[in-house]
């Protein structure tokens, strides 16, 4: 499988490198960096320049770059795996109108823990129809988004459970608390991989759902399990539930 890595010299695009190197299954043919240093070897700094002959896409890269990766992956028919988060209305519209031309492959976090948590936190609170709910992210000092895009996911499983759930980012001048507010707090400090916690509390108990990645490798290779997933699908967009079902 050959892969055009966009954010090929960043910290998860030198993940991905290992990661394929390690796998025997993929290859990076080519990398993709505005943000390159001189002389890189593999890399160009533009879509325009690359040329290399490919079966998809991964992009750990910077959601700046989201119309010019869509541009280049539609106009080369390349499969698309989108592992940036931080995307505008307008950039995450533009994502499901290409999908309509190439296989997207789109998710807020790429680690198969993240997509067993979701899945625990829509069967809890169908148990707990009237607890409260508190979603904590932890993630290094680097990251530019705040909540988190796999925070926001989520909430979003939340609000699949509780269509009225309303997101609070934080607390302050907030008032009472309401029955359908979900408070989102964002810790960003030192070299935190990313921690995830979903806490749901009555006024007896509390249970916490955790996710705690060790290392940025758990996301290279979910990032390229997606980009095999994708191989010889059609167009349309995809996720770590369509993974998981295979």
């Amino acid at each position: 499988m050959r892969i055009i890595l966009v954010g090929y010299t960043g910290h998860m695009g030198r993940e991905v490198r290992e990661s394929a190197a390690r796998s025997g299954d993929a290859r990076i043919v080519m990398g993709v960096d505005p943000l390159m240093p001189e002389g890189t070897e593999g890399c160009v700094r533009s879509f325009a320049e690359c040329g290399a002959e490919a079966d998809g896409i991964i992009d750990f890269s910077h959601p700046g770059l989201t119309g010019e990766l869509l541009a280049f992956a539609k106009a080369r028919k390349l499969p698309l795996v989108l592992a940036t988060t931080g995307q505008t209305d307008a950039e995450r519209d533009a994502i499901r109108e290409a999908a309509k031309e190439i296989p997207v492959f789109l998710a807020a976090n790429y680690s198969l823990g993240i997509a067993v948590l979701t899945d625990l936190v829509k069967r809890a609170l169908a148990l707990y129809p009237d607890a409260e709910v508190e979603i904590l992210e932890e993630h290094h000092d680097r990251k530019l988004d705040a909540p988190s895009g796999t925070a926001l996911a989520l909430f979003d499983a939340v609000k699949e459970v509780r269509p009225e759930a309303r997101k609070v980012l934080g607390r302050s001048g907030q008032g009472k608390r309401q029955p359908e507010d979900v408070g989102m707090h964002a810790i960003r400090m030192g070299n935190t991989v990313g921690k995830h916690q979903v806490m749901i509390g009555t006024q007896n108990e509390t249970l916490t759902l955790t996710h705690q990645a060790w290392s940025r490798g758990v996301f290279a290779d979910g990032s390229l399990k997606a980009a095999a997933f994708l191989r010889g699908k059609g167009p349309g967009l995809y996720d770590m539930k369509d993974l998981l079902r295979g």
